[in-house]
């Protein structure tokens, strides 16, 4: 209350709310002596709290029905929003402000329809692109596919200086083609076997994004 007014937020909850009743399967067993005191202590201290306190208390996680049925009783998490995966205008806005990060990045419309599976033309990338492509990606994995595309830059920047070429041919930011080697990666090592990057991408020209 002395930090009042306040917003606690819990992440992944439910490694700390897992259920007591031992007798599902579904919710494993805690065997946690300590885990269901600090669970009781939390039920404990959210009991009593209103709009009078000026406290609101958030939890995160994907795990929700390992979660105590105390927990989501009225007057503890009792308001509870499902959060679902971004559409490809979301996508398109998370990969914008994660790229915004990259220095000398530049954006495009339109790609390259002289190269294969390209996103973007020269040294441009067409965010677009990259969001009709990356269906089903949360907002970490478009960061990922961000980051990933930045380390692929600076290994290709490297390795052209390595080889003394000429300044003048090498891209010194991320571009389409980094972050077509980003993805390509991301499907091989992250994703299903059978979803095969070279189906994914035709989403940039025939315009299947969901």
């Amino acid at each position: 209350n002395r930090m009042a007014p306040a917003i606690i937020f819990i992440d992944e909850l439910d490694a700390l709310g897992k259920s007591r009743d031992s007798g599902n399967p579904m919710m494993g067993s805690r065997g946690n002596d300590e885990a269901e005191q600090t669970l009781n202590q939390l039920l404990a201290c959210m009991d009593g709290l209103d709009s009078t306190r000026r406290i609101c208390v958030l939890a995160a996680t994907n795990r929700r029905e390992v979660l105590d049925t105390a927990l989501i009783r009225p007057g503890r998490f009792d308001r509870i929003v499902k959060l679902s995966l971004p559409d490809a205008f979301g996508r398109e806005n998370f990969l914008r402000i994660h790229a915004s990060k990259l220095p000398g990045f530049q954006e495009c419309k339109g790609v390259d329809d002289q190269r294969i599976n390209s996103l973007g033309k020269g040294e441009q990338v067409d965010l677009s692109a990259v969001a009709a492509v990356t269906a089903g990606f949360s907002g970490a994995e478009l960061e990922f596919l961000v980051n990933e595309s930045a380390i692929r830059a600076v290994r290709r920047v490297s390795s052209s200086i390595r080889k003394d070429e000429s300044s003048t041919t090498i891209t010194p930011h991320v571009c389409a083609e980094d972050f077509e080697a980003s993805l390509a990666n991301f499907f091989a090592t992250r994703r299903p076997k059978g979803n095969n990057v070279n189906d994914i991408l035709k989403n940039v020209w025939n315009g299947n994004a969901q």
